[in-house]
């Protein structure tokens, strides 16, 4: 990523969460810094960007069912996307509008970098947007004009919290932040979320949790937090969780690679795969 393209108030001597994930995608934008992150990373967990590109493939089955005219789907024409990142193949406004032409999305996150990347390359889409926001402040966030003047609170939102809430302090009380945008979205809304787990069983992979928040906390990056299946659970305080498969044992907040995948696997889970929790819940 050449710096003469990026705004001023970019510091490329820290690791950014949007650029580090960059790295985990394969991606180019990225720096030295970010890329340290990701080799500190995958030299205890091989399979953690391939994780990545799970969460990613994970978004886009989520976005298409969201998208898709009921009965099939449940027929969201509108969605927020907290925490987007930057622009990487198959965008939440490129699966929607894909199946629905005139399906809404509004792009929300902090970081410069996504900030000038993003509005540069949705200038031309005029039923995509993005703006530069906090997401630990959903008050602010659901009423700034950016939202309020292309979003449509009397009707079903789709709101994406993937890969998010696992880089917030516990101090920032998450599930709070949580039950603040549940609490905000009209009925027959939707929530996706993914976040880092940690057994906390006292098992090899919940000390392989435990290192590999250690080496991204200790990294210029500062940040994750991998949390119990009960915490990650009460995120979805207020919602109806959607099974996560056809299968009946299966767990509503699962693997990331097992709601609702395309295809067989062509291999087990393995380390990292066990440590990513997800679900889809609907606003009653």
């Amino acid at each position: 990523m050449p710096k003469s393209s990026l705004p001023p108030t970019i510091d490329t001597s820290v690791a950014s969460i949007a650029r580090v994930y960059n790295c985990f995608l394969g991606g180019k934008d990225n720096y030295e810094v970010d890329r340290e992150v990701y080799r500190d990373i995958v030299e205890v967990a091989p399979e953690a960007a391939a994780l990545a590109v799970e969460c990613r493939r994970l978004l886009v089955r989520q976005v298409r069912y969201l998208a898709t005219s009921a009965p099939v789907g449940a027929g969201v024409d509108q969605f927020i996307d907290l925490g987007c990142g930057l622009p990487n193949e198959e965008n939440t406004h490129e699966v929607a509008q894909r199946i629905n032409p005139d399906a809404t999305v509004v792009y929300v996150d902090l970081d410069p970098v996504v900030s000038a990347y993003g509005r540069a390359l949705l200038a031309d889409n005029d039923r995509t947007h993005l703006l530069q926001a906090d997401l630990r402040f959903p008050h602010h966030v659901l009423n700034l004009p950016e939202i309020t003047a292309h979003i449509d609170f009397t009707r079903p939102i789709g709101l994406l919290q993937i890969c998010t809430l696992h880089h917030l302090e516990d101090a920032d009380d998450p599930r709070a932040i949580m039950q603040g945008y549940v609490d905000a979205l009209p009925a027959g809304s939707y929530v996706a979320l993914t976040h880092f787990y940690d057994p906390a069983d006292g098992s090899d992979l919940c000390e392989l949790a435990v290192e590999i928040e250690r080496r991204f906390r200790s990294s210029s990056m500062g940040t994750s937090r991998f949390r119990t299946r009960q915490e990650i659970e009460s995120y979805f305080s207020g919602l109806d969780i959607l099974p996560a498969s056809q299968a009946t044992d299966a767990p509503a907040v699962g693997l990331v690679r097992d709601w609702w995948p395309d295809g067989p696997h062509p291999a087990a889970p393995e380390g990292m795969d066990h440590l990513m929790l997800c679900g889809l819940g609907r606003k009653p």
